[in-house]
């Protein structure tokens, strides 16, 4: 039961931000949609509406299965385009941002939805196709079914001018960015608590260090399970490298403090408890949407580009990023019931968060003076934020580089 949990936890994140994942719930959705709409069209009630309604009634099957073939080569022209044009804004989100905003982009609900409605149309039309009957009562032609299937077509038209539209905004930069930094957003208010003094490590007592079991890039831990498992066998766990880093299968991951040997079943719930996959999901991580952005920015400065102005929108977003994290952070320690440390993780610093987006960005874009504007507005801005005086050196030095390459214009 534990592994498919852990395949579960592993799993779901790829699952539910597939392309796929809305139109096949959608198909299903209209699959079982035409079934009742047959029980319907063919029950007593249904033959007698139909009979009552003599417009409502379709007489001769030819004519209900031209409707039907119709429809759905129709709509599957519709889909072919309209997947077509999410193809194309993939590759021009991966030519001029960043490969690792492709996520964020496919996960896109409403696409998904439109996608589906498309695909579950022509679901419910083929199904529709393969009930007709050649029989002379137009009773035993699916004709309610039909007519619906014809209010779902005029939906799917308009649902595609709408998506024409949609597309064309979803490609531009600003746009993908807010998207960027509006779930980095919500994942820290998520994950993220207010930050407090580092807490001091185990370093006087003895532990046992565990070594990865898989080679892959660490993306956190079942926080309940752990916690369960630490507070059952009387353990504290410390990893030793901060979410988003790549172990390689047999180095060093975590030392574990009071056991003196680890067995078999105590690995294996732990190793239970961890996850380690590619990919780069904000909403596990929230320090991937800063990273995310910095690339976007770096990728906008580079010489086949050359869009400063893309930069400094990422700039912008990553000033608003920042000043959430002036005063927050992943929490390094969690404690049990009795406040004490039973799991102690690695929190990349605000400087370090810092320097790993801000510095890279400023090496592309330091002979920009439109690239020194906007540093100098985040940084003034950043200053007025951190009320408690917490990161002055940090910024004044970054400061100091943007005067100093502005002497030289």
């Amino acid at each position: 039961m534990k592994v498919v949990l852990k395949w579960v936890r592993k799993h779901y994140t790829k699952v539910v931000s597939s392309i796929a994942f809305y139109p096949a719930i959608i198909a299903v959705f209209f699959l079982l949609l035409s079934i009742v709409m047959l029980q319907v069209d063919f029950s007593d009630a249904g033959k007698d509406f139909k009979q009552q309604l003599s417009w409502l009634s379709l007489k001769d099957a030819s004519t209900a299965r031209s409707i039907l073939t119709t429809v759905a080569a129709g709509v599957i022209s519709l889909t072919v385009f309209s997947f077509s044009m999410v193809m194309i804004v993939l590759n021009q989100a991966a030519s001029q941002m960043s490969n690792r905003i492709l996520s964020s982009m496919i996960e896109n609900r409403f696409q998904q939805i439109v996608l589906g409605f498309y695909i579950g149309t022509i679901v419910y039309s083929l199904f529709l196709l393969s009930t007709i009957r050649d029989i002379s009562s137009g009773i035993y032609v699916p004709a309610i079914s039909i007519y619906l299937l014809i209010l779902l077509t005029i939906v799917d038209i308009f649902l595609f001018i709408y998506f024409l539209d949609y597309v064309t905004q979803t490609v531009k930069f600003e746009t993908v960015i807010r998207r960027v930094q509006q779930q980095t957003i919500a994942a820290m208010m998520k994950h993220f608590c207010p930050e407090t003094s580092k807490a001091t490590a185990y370093s006087e007592e003895p532990f046992i260090t565990l070594p990865a079991n898989d080679s892959g890039y660490y993306q956190g831990f079942d926080t309940h399970k752990l916690s369960d498992l630490a507070n059952r066998r009387k353990l504290c766990f410390e990893i030793l490298q901060p979410k988003g880093t790549y172990f390689v299968q047999g180095t060093d991951f975590m030392n574990i403090f009071g056991t003196a040997a680890l067995t078999d079943d105590l690995k294996k719930d732990i190793y239970l408890s961890v996850d380690f996959f590619s990919g780069q999901p904000i909403d596990q991580n929230p320090e991937y949407g800063f990273r995310q952005l910095a690339e976007v920015a770096i990728k906008a400065l580079s010489p086949g580009i050359n869009d400063p102005a893309t930069a400094v929108l990422s700039i912008n977003a990553l000033t608003e990023l920042f000043a959430y994290r002036l005063d927050n952070c992943l929490p390094d320690v969690i404690k049990n019931d009795q406040s004490e440390i039973i799991i102690r993780q690695v929190v990349p610093t605000f400087a370090e968060l810092f320097e790993d987006c801000m510095y890279p960005i400023w090496a592309y874009g330091k002979n920009d003076r439109y690239i020194r504007n906007g540093f100098l507005h985040m940084l003034d801005q950043l200053k007025q934020l951190d009320r408690k005086k917490r990161h002055t050196d940090l910024l004044k030095r970054f400061h100091a580089h943007l005067t100093d390459a502005g002497a030289g214009d």
